[in-house]
């Protein structure tokens, strides 16, 4: 036999010529690891979940407590980037509001559950039922005409 090299025995738990097995204890342990994490994962999911069903029930009561003070209300959802949701309410009699959620699920949730109309965009006839009072027109002229200047 001219240049045939044969290779080297292995010699595992079972013998010569036998890979060695994988333990049982490393599956088990890996096993159990990976379900802790899901576990884990699953927990933190349905907390999160809880608390915003919480938020979104408590923003529900306060839109039904703000469309019975003004005898009815509509609504319209503006997302105002990493800080939430602006919930913007305007009442039948022209008053107006806004609550802010932390997420816009919540915020539709909120609304859903409060079951007022709600509208794509804040314009047109919609836009037109807000009745602004003087505080507001102070507030928007600002201090240069002499309205608040915010530091009340």
């Amino acid at each position: 036999m001219t240049g045939a090299r044969t290779p080297p025995p292995t010699g595992g738990p079972r013998g010569t010529d036998h890979a060695a097995r994988p333990s049982p204890v490393d599956l088990l342990l890996g096993s159990i690891q990976g379900m802790a994490e899901t576990a884990g994962t699953q927990q933190v999911d349905s907390r999160q979940a809880a608390r915003a069903e919480r938020r979104a029930a408590k923003l529900a009561r306060q839109i039904g407590a703000f469309a019975k003070e003004h005898g009815g209300a509509e609504g319209h959802l503006a997302h105002t980037g990493q800080s939430g949701t602006r919930i913007v309410l305007v009442g039948q009699d022209g008053g107006w509001g806004d609550l802010v959620a932390p997420s816009y699920a919540v915020a539709d949730s909120a609304a859903r559950k409060s079951g007022i109309t709600m509208h794509e965009s804040f314009d047109g006839d919609f836009a037109a039922k807000v009745r602004t009072g003087p505080y507001e027109w102070s507030r928007m002229a600002g201090i240069q005409l002499g309205g608040p200047s915010g530091n009340r």
